[in-house]
């Protein structure tokens, strides 16, 4: 292995483990004992490694440091690009992606449907917290204090005859999405409009975003919801994975 490869290999087992001597690391990795003594005192004077003061390994904070500026680099936007533009091609619907800021949801990507049946909507587009399909998923999994809050000051006004129109009920969705792992607009902010949603997650496990097919009632039709929900799952975990997500 080369000099890089044997770093990896005790940085992966350590992440994995935790604090671990030299002895554990050596035997783990293969690497021949003088070369692992001279590896980790490297990379001990690089950041990327601690001792402590029983002579255990831990990762140390020039790989925080490293992780925070490469997750910034990542643009949720051109991850989700290509997935949502095949999810596009294989339900020949609209397909958004949206981020939850303050009290609010917005979406942050468009990929248009080539249907002749358009559903008007716009990158910017500011969207309900509990209204919308991604407003939704995005609500589910705040933090419950940010949930309760957000839930305690919405504005529970009918605007269709779908619309959630109380605490208690919203509440009862948001478990149900959190379970299930999607959420659906059942023309709830625009009659005959229906959405079928997911949480992408970064690789901090925490969401990142949400995405969704859009269609009229006639694309998106009772029979089709199942069948679109699993397809919208699978993209927003190909999309998670791809931030650094991996499934528990």
């Amino acid at each position: 292995m080369s000099t890089l490869q044997r770093a990896m290999v005790i940085l992966e087992y350590l992440s994995e483990n935790g604090a671990a001597p030299a002895s554990e690391l050596i035997d783990h990795s293969g690497i021949p004992k003088s070369t692992a003594y001279l590896l980790l005192k490297e990379m001990q004077q690089l950041g990327l490694v601690s001792q402590d003061d029983r002579g255990n390994y831990r990762l140390w904070v020039r790989l925080i440091a490293l992780g925070e500026r490469a997750s910034g680099q990542l643009d949720i936007r051109d991850t989700a690009r290509p997935h949502l533009e095949a999810l596009m091609n294989r339900t020949g619907l609209l397909c958004h992606l949206g981020i939850f800021d303050g009290d609010a949801a917005y979406y942050i990507l468009k990929i248009e449907s080539q249907s002749t049946i358009s559903v008007r909507s716009s990158v910017g587009k500011r969207l309900s917290l509990h209204r919308s399909g991604v407003g939704k998923c995005l609500l589910a999994w705040q933090p419950e204090s940010v949930r309760r809050a957000i839930v305690a000051a919405t504005d529970f006004q009918a605007v269709t005859p779908t619309t959630i129109v109380s605490a208690e009920a919203l509440e009862a969705e948001l478990a149900k999405i959190r379970r299930e792992g999607w959420g659906f607009d059942n023309g709830e902010d625009v009659s005959a409009v229906r959405c079928v949603a997911a949480p992408v997650f970064d690789g901090t496990g925490g969401v990142a975003g949400a995405i969704s097919v859009v269609g009229t009632s006639m694309q998106v039709a009772d029979a089709m919801v199942d069948s679109l929900a699993g397809q919208v799952l699978a993209c927003a975990r190909d999309i998670s994975r791809d931030l650094g997500w991996t499934e528990a």
